[in-house]
């Protein structure tokens, strides 16, 4: 990933460009899955410590870099979100995919979540929808 490319990103995101945000902000570049604190860590841990990585990580989901992902077994992933998201708004309601096969989670940004309905006195924050089955590489 060029470093210009990073520079702007976080530049575009209100963030300072350091070197850590700058490694781990390429690593989503160079994965089109979700991935976990773990799949991050394991990649940076010469050079960042744990606390570092979770800051890095909830400050890009606080700017609008990254959404977050449940996992079927309640773990928590990170994706790239798109062009439109914001520190003001996530537009991240989209489906998201888990292969029963290989096990990487995709964004399905061309699938979008059912409307949800709630009963009066409920407030809606957030959609999230995970579905499960074998990716275009793993069909059998």
């Amino acid at each position: 990933m060029s470093e210009l490319i990073l520079k702007e990103t976080l530049k575009g995101h209100r963030l300072r460009n350091t070197q850590c945000r700058a490694d781990i902000l390429a690593i989503f570049y160079e994965h089109d899955f979700a991935l976990s604190h773990a799949d991050i860590e394991d990649r940076v841990s010469e050079h960042y410590d744990r606390v570092t990585v979770y800051r890095t990580l909830k400050t890009f989901v606080d700017k609008g870099l990254i959404h977050k992902v449940l996992d079927d077994n309640g773990a928590q992933k990170y994706a790239l979100c798109n062009a439109d998201c914001s520190e003001d708004l996530h537009k991240h309601e989209h489906v998201h995919f888990k292969c029963i096969r290989c096990g990487l989670t995709t964004c399905l940004d061309e699938s979008d979540i059912p409307g949800i309905k709630l009963p009066a006195g409920y407030v809606l924050m957030d959609v999230s929808m995970l579905v499960t089955g074998y990716c275009k590489d793993c069909q059998q």
